[in-house]
């Protein structure tokens, strides 16, 4: 089986927004002043609040989890880097690229954009399908 054969995954695009940051760290009690005080951010080198890293890797989750349902969920796994922050009002987009095939385990290399092409985080997912009951 080759890369050909392993199945696309289509791309997934969410709105970066304050308030959607904000109840992110109240779900992850992730609390630090760059994501949530707007005040504070401003004076740091980002100039501004930046969406939590982890909020951007679950949108590679998600896309991943629509893709590969239970399979992912059970046994998928995310290797990632982060290249740039997400800022409130950026359209990202999560993407997944066929790579190979190696032990019954589909591997894809991922990556999550913002609107103006700039590569926020990038990395490899591999699931194994139909493995996990």
């Amino acid at each position: 089986m080759s890369a050909d054969d392993i199945p696309q995954v289509p791309p997934l695009s969410r709105l970066v927004t304050q308030e959607g940051i904000r109840r992110y760290a109240a779900a992850s009690g992730d609390h630090n002043p760059l994501h949530v005080d707007e005040e504070y951010a401003r004076k740091t080198p980002f100039g501004g609040t930046i969406a939590h890293g982890m909020l951007v890797l679950a949108y590679l989750s998600e896309m991943m989890a629509a893709a590969f349902g239970h399979d992912w969920l059970a046994g998928g796994r995310l290797k990632a880097r982060f290249r740039a922050p997400a800022r409130p009002g950026d359209t990202l987009t999560a993407r997944a690229e066929p790579r190979r095939v190696r032990d019954g385990v589909f591997e894809y290399g991922v990556e999550c954009s913002n609107q103006r092409g700039e590569t926020l985080v990038s990395g490899t997912a591999e699931v194994a399908v139909g493995r996990c009951q």
